[in-house]
């Protein structure tokens, strides 16, 4: 189930975050003090998949919204938990939650080497801006910089999803790029 950091206790997020980030990151991971300065900064939302039953903590995501544009700063699952929909379905919800804050597009930086993760953002309709070199530290992997529309747009100017020029007429067939079930990304914003 995935649940907001605000309903859950913050002692307990963040020694799971820590553990998550030094399995996935290794050398790169985040110590729990940068942990807690991150969780506590102004203007971020962070989700987490919670085990119904046990109430252990198997992936987390967040971004920063700058007023303008979410910016992803963080996307982990348990490598037991993979595979299994959960980074999808963390995705989803803060596209979703970036999108009622009024964030126009996201952005996110991925190790160029990372293909199930690039992959995954190209599903949600994510492309590819440009290419940060040495940007991963210590291991100084490039990372490629992606971006996607949340809201879309006509010539520059905002528009209502039925004034939309992929909209149709009937809005209940009209496709979400925010839907972990699409799989050609149609009605994504290029």
């Amino acid at each position: 189930m995935l649940v907001a950091l605000d309903d859950l206790d913050r002692d307990t997020v963040v020694a799971a975050f820590a553990g998550l980030e030094a399995e996935l990151f290794g050398r790169g991971a985040w110590s729990e003090n940068a942990i807690r300065q991150e969780l506590d900064a102004p203007a971020r939302t962070y989700v987490f998949d919670v085990d119904d039953e046990t109430g252990t903590i198997h992936g987390y995501a967040g971004f920063w919204y700058d007023g303008d544009d979410a910016e992803l700063m963080t996307i982990g699952v348990a490598k037991t938990h993979q595979r299994r929909g959960i980074a999808a379905a963390l995705l989803n919800r803060l596209l979703r939650d970036a999108e009622r804050q009024g964030a126009r597009r996201m952005l996110l930086e991925v190790r160029v080497d990372n293909d199930p993760a690039i992959a995954l953002y190209q599903r949600f309709g994510f492309t590819v801006m440009g290419r940060r070199k040495r940007y991963y530290q210590p291991e100084g992997i490039d990372a490629y910089t992606m971006s996607v529309d949340i809201r879309p747009h006509v010539m520059g100017f905002q528009t209502t999803e039925a004034e939309s020029p992929n909209a149709s007429p009937n809005p209940e067939n009209n496709t979400n790029h925010h839907s972990e079930d699409s799989e050609d990304n149609e009605g994504a914003a290029q």
